[in-house]
């Protein structure tokens, strides 16, 4: 039986925020599961903060003629500051209830969104505090077709690029990569944000501050 406080509703207090992701394009009815379908960059640890405006925007990600509502969010609970179990959802549409799933057993990084229909989507979750280039080169990575690695092989790429050693300027190799991490972050960041486009090699993406 659940407790009064997993039966409260938690309602966010500021407006959704538009998500920084990319995602792959949608599968087609009954293809084959992927490893992950994007990834997802939050601004923080807060789930009642940072859910809504994913949820809203995973809504509209899928075939054309069947955007139907999100009902459940599976999450890590190492990857948030709290646990709340039922998350109002105000959308320009409409308002719905979302359940939360928390466990200790999801790979880091790990979140998986469930629609009404049980169509899932598996998300990598970029921690909040990375830096930018270094963000955009995991959501790229994550959302590449022909990518499949899982998240902690992504955690594990990310922490290369941020490891000791990166930043040494004398070692033509970090040059480079700090120079495609450079240029990776203004093209996907300096832009006026929070419109779903399409980017090469069919990655869809949004992106706003």
């Amino acid at each position: 039986m659940h407790t009064t406080a997993e039966r409260r509703t938690t309602i966010s207090l500021s407006p959704p925020s538009t998500p920084r992701m990319r995602m792959r394009p949608p599968r087609p009815a009954g293809s084959p599961p992927v490893s992950l379908d994007g990834g997802w960059w939050p601004r923080s640890t807060d789930p009642v903060a940072e859910l809504p405006g994913l949820i809203l925007a995973l809504q509209a990600y899928g075939p054309v003629d069947d955007h139907r509502p999100i009902t459940h969010v599976l999450l890590r609970v190492a990857d948030w500051d709290s646990r709340p179990r039922l998350l109002r959802v105000d959308g320009p549409d409409d308002t719905r209830v979302v359940r939360l799933s928390w466990f200790d057993s999801l790979p880091a990084g790990q979140l998986t969104a469930i629609y009404a229909d049980g169509r899932r989507v598996e998300l990598f979750t970029v921690p909040p505090g990375t830096e930018p280039g270094v963000a955009s080169a995991g959501l790229e990575l994550a959302a590449y077709t022909t990518t499949h690695l899982r998240t902690p092989e992504l955690l594990a790429t990310l922490t290369a690029l941020t490891g000791p050693g990166t930043d040494r300027p004398d070692d033509p190799a970090n040059a480079d990569q700090a120079l495609e991490s450079d240029r990776a972050a203004r093209s996907v960041w300096e832009t006026d944000g929070g419109r779903l486009r399409e980017r090469p090699g069919g990655v869809r993406s949004t992106s706003h501050f």
